[in-house]
Formats: C-alpha cells, structure tokens, sequence
C-alpha cells in the first residue's frame, strides 16, 4: 500500500490562478482607464497604446529567442506591461518613444533581472522614470483638445489660480498621460481587482491616505478640500497606488510589509511633492520603496514554527 503515496516537494496547497489568469484579470481592470484615455485624447493615443503594446510582446519574444529561453508572451505579462506603459505616456511624445520605452521595460527591467517574478521594479514604472529622466522635455508636454495645458499639480507648483475643476480632475476633462487622468474608470478597475482578490486593500488605501493627511498638513492650505482634490485625484497617485505600487514581484509579501509599503510611498510622494522640484513624485516614490522591499520582508516575514533565532541558541 505505501508505493501509492507519493511524497512531491512543497508548496502541497495550491492556488487555481495562474499567471495568465492573473494577468488577464489585471488587462481587464486597466480596460476603464483605457478607452476613457482614447476617448479623451483621441487617435493618438490608441495609437501609442498599440505600439506600446506590440513592441513588449515582441521585445519579449525576441529576447527570449536569443537567449534561447522558453518563449512566454501567451501569460499576458508583456502585455500588461505595454499597456501600463502606454498609460503613462502622455499622447504627445513621438512615435518612436513607446516602441524605445517598451524595449527598456521588457529588455532591462524585466528580463536582464531574470524575467517574470525576478525583477526588482515594475517594469513599465521603471521604463517611465528612465524617459522622464532622459526626455523631460517630451514627457512634460500636455495638450487637451488640441490646446496645450498643464496637469493640476503643475499648476499649484508653479502657483497659478486657473485650475481646473475639481469634477474635471475627478472624472478626468483635464491634460495628463493616458491612462491616469480619469479618476473613476481607474476606481473601476481597482476595485474589480480587489473584487478579484488579485490585490489587498492595504497598499492602495493607505498610499492614497497618507498623502492625503500629508497634504493636509504640510501643504498650508488648511481644509481646502480643492487644494487635497487636486493631490488625490490629481496626477498618477491613483493609478500607481493600485496598479504599480501593488505590483506582485516589487511589493512586500506580508501584511505588515504592505502597510509598510504603503506609508512610504505616500511619505515620498507628499514629500516629493511638496518639497522637491517635481510636481509629481509617485513613480519615484514607488520605485524608492521598491528597493526596501527585500529589507522589509526579511524583517516583516514571520518565524517559521519550530525555527530557533541564533541568540536563543
């Protein structure tokens, strides 16, 4: 009778998700944000969003080509990728900067560090700071209607008082990249995630909160509940806190990590804001925590039953 009992190597308990399933969830959260950012922005846009799009699938299938790998594009990683990225691209930079930040992302945030699951940053948000970084001046250009404009942090940085509307902000009449001016098909999106249980409540919530608070102490304008508007619904806070922040390979894996995760970037962010030379601070708020995640697990993740620290030894 024993030879039926096979012993296989843990995990025994197993998820029904999968990678694909996973992923395709997160495609389909990111689908608000989407069409109201074609909608709002026009052809353009759906334009960037195919390119992005296309040049990570094929960056993908091409590294992994070369370097004679198993060819993964069907679990919609890259795709997810693409179209984060694509999202945080306003629609005025040229053509060829999605396919360039695309090939960054898939090429050297995510496969050099070892592919899907080993990298130590989301790769579309990595991909985002290296062209802020490098092309300011094409990743700063907003227009609405073929007007050029401003995004509501902006303004308050340089302080102007024609601001937009709050509603505006809230539903997302106003410029910005694609993806992260609507803050209502963004709101759709998050909570199909947590309906989905894909991501927690902890690193959203408490990411948006925190600059909340922040703002409204440190940012001198009291109870102006326009003035906090603008900080929350304003710029990419919404869209990193559920979509980037809570990126399964970059974030903390424990609850007490989560929180952690949270706070600093929210901490960061306001801090960024307020304080530094950028109107905006969450991709760099994001991916600062994103290296003290290591850190924090090691610190954060519990003792395993029977296992003896070495000063009790």
């Amino acid at each position: 009778m024993t030879d039926k009992y096979i012993v296989s190597s843990s995990p025994h308990i197993r998820s029904n998700d999968s990678t694909e399933k996973i992923m395709r969830d997160v495609v389909i959260a990111l689908l608000p944000a989407t069409i109201f950012g074609i909608y709002n922005f026009g052809t353009r846009a759906l334009i960037i969003v195919m390119l992005c799009i296309i040049s990570s699938v094929l960056a993908e299938a091409m590294f992994q080509k070369f370097t004679n790998r198993d060819i993964t594009i069907t679990d919609y990683s890259a795709v997810v990728t693409g179209l984060l990225l694509a999202l945080n691209l306003p629609h005025t930079v040229p053509y060829w900067l999605p396919v360039f930040g695309s090939f960054v992302a898939i090429i050297i945030v995510k496969q050099l560090f070892g592919g899907l699951g080993q990298n130590f940053m989301n790769p579309a948000l990595g991909a985002r700071a290296f062209l802020v970084i490098s092309f300011t001046g094409l990743m700063t250009r907003w227009e609405l209607n073929g007007v050029s404009t401003a995004t509501p942090l902006a303004l308050i940085k340089e302080g102007a008082t024609n601001l937009p509307s709050v509603y505006d902000t809230f539903f997302g009449f106003i410029g910005g990249c694609i993806g992260e001016t609507s803050v209502i098909a963004i709101l759709l999106g998050g909570i199909y995630l947590l309906a989905r249980k894909i991501i927690n409540w902890r690193i959203p919530v408490l990411y948006i909160g925190t600059v909340f608070v922040l703002a409204l102490i440190l940012g001198g304008k009291g109870f102006d509940m326009n003035y906090l508007g603008y900080h929350v619904f304003g710029g990419g806070l919404m869209i990193g806190a559920f979509f980037m922040a809570t990126d399964y390979s970059s974030s903390p894996i424990t609850k007490t990590g989560q929180v952690i995760m949270g706070l600093g970037c929210g901490i960061l962010t306001a801090v960024i804001r307020l304080y530094g030379g950028y109107p905006e601070g969450v991709s760099f708020a994001i991916l600062i925590m994103n290296l003290f995640v290591p850190l924090i697990d090691k610190y954060t993740i519990p003792r395993v039953f029977g296992e003896v620290a070495k000063n009790e030894k």
